[in-house]
């Protein structure tokens, strides 16, 4: 998705992305906005919070409070060193981009100055890892580019295909939510990679795919819902993998990582050439329950909450309470920036009530470190769909399925890991027995 803080996976824009444009274009101005983000910089690496929210517009400073600009700061571990860097015009703004270090990795601080020297924007992009290592030469199974074509602009994506005769079974990859890329990179961690590359090892196709939010932004600048962002392009790309040749079209399954998870269930359904869904780190619950509840174990790693991140959960739960009414109200008041009608829409979605409707095998993943997706949802998950599914939960996973024994949080998803093997031969030992 686009122009909001969040999450990674569950609610995940860019790994700490904090992002508000929302001060209309103003005429080009003479402000020195190298200074205005240079300064900016200074204050937060003082830790001088006030100081840093005024000198943000009025909309930046509504969208967000102090408390989350503060966690947002402390999440990136530190500034270790900083570069200036280079001006662009966007809007009526001036975009200067900055490259730091910080304790949790290397990010390109993005400020957007307007005319007046305000800070329209801000935003800190991970920089991306270096490109993925080729397929190695003794490989069982090859890669190749391919796009899915959905009639609304097609999608770049990988096939990972095993060498030999076949046909053979196959995977779809579905992202949680944000722009994710097809390797759903999250810090130098590459979930979707490991997965598609180590399934095909074990001679299971697997496709992969650039998330439309990330390629194609401005198809969501108006109202769209869940179906626009997500389920209409993994049926597409379903339709796409049942049609490869080498492909066994009576064995495509769908693999939902989180949010992708959550909604594996109406992709199966809207398809109808689904064999089998694999729910990996799925809510069972309203994302609008868990947003606060995620904000609530950030903001309380450090043994307590402060009076201003209080203040910042209320102002979420207060959006949120909006979200779930009925008044036609702007996206800017709603919880991260999405319109009013994605969130009344999503709300309608079960996805318990979904996976129990399914005639088809579901296997169940769940990390015991996961703060994303927590107990909660998995005990709901045992429950409803006890003797209808396969489950399979490791204490030592978070929510990326890396392996670790450490509380989870946000810095964690900055250390670079890999998604367990253990669970990856599962899941292909699993479509594997499928009848």
């Amino acid at each position: 998705m686009i122009k909001r803080w969040s999450y990674p996976t569950v609610f995940s824009a860019a790994l700490l992305a904090l992002t508000m444009f929302a001060t209309p274009a103003l005429a080009a101005s003479t402000v020195d906005a190298e200074d205005t983000a240079w300064q900016l910089l200074m204050h937060l690496n003082a830790e001088e919070i006030s100081e840093a929210e005024a000198m943000f517009t009025p909309e930046m400073a509504k969208a967000v409070p102090a408390a989350t600009l503060k966690s947002v700061w402390s999440s990136l571990g530190g500034l270790h060193s900083h570069q200036r860097g280079r001006v662009l015009e966007r809007q009526g703004l001036q975009i200067v981009l900055m490259r730091a270090k910080f304790g949790a990795g290397e990010f390109t601080m993005q400020v957007a100055v307007d005319a007046q020297g305000n800070v329209a924007g801000l935003q800190f992009l991970p920089v991306p890892p270096d490109p993925p290592a080729p397929v190695p030469g003794n490989a069982n199974y090859r890669e190749s580019e391919v796009q899915i074509e959905t009639g609304k602009g097609a999608l770049p994506a990988t096939l990972a295909m095993p060498l030999g005769k076949g046909p053979f079974r196959a995977v779809v990859l579905v992202h949680g939510s944000g722009p994710h890329d097809r390797n759903e990179t999250v810090g130098p961690n590459r979930p979707f990679l490991d997965v598609a590359r180590g399934l095909a090892a074990q001679g299971i196709a697997v496709l992969r795919y650039d998330k439309r939010t990330l390629v194609r932004p401005q198809d969501f600048t108006g109202e769209f819902s869940v179906d626009d962002e997500t389920t209409d392009d993994a049926v597409a790309a379903v339709a796409l993998l049942a049609g490869t040749e080498g492909v066994d079209p009576q064995y495509v399954y769908v693999m939902g990582h989180s949010q992708g998870g959550m909604l594996a269930p109406r992709i199966a359904t809207r398809s109808g050439k689904v064999a089998g869904v694999i729910l990996w780190s799925a809510p069972a619950r309203s994302l609008l329950t868990l947003l606060p509840e995620q904000h609530r174990y950030l903001y309380g790693l450090d043994g307590s909450i402060s009076t201003e991140e209080q203040a910042a959960l209320d102002r979420l739960d207060a959006q949120i309470a909006a979200a779930r009414g009925t008044a036609p109200l702007p996206a800017s008041e709603m919880p991260l920036g999405l319109p009013a009608s994605y969130w009344r829409g999503f709300e309608q979605i079960d996805p318990v009530a979904d996976a129990r409707a399914l005639r088809i095998p579901i296997l169940m993943l769940h990390g015991g470190r996961d703060f994303q997706v927590t107990e909660t949802d998995w005990k709901l998950w045992g429950h409803a769909l006890a003797g209808r599914a396969t489950l399979s939960s490791s204490s030592r996973l978070n929510h990326l399925g890396i392996a670790r024994d450490l509380p989870s949080s946000l810095e964690e998803y900055q250390l670079p890991g890999h998604v367990s093997p253990d669970m990856i031969e599962g899941v292909a030992a699993w479509i594997r027995e499928q009848p």
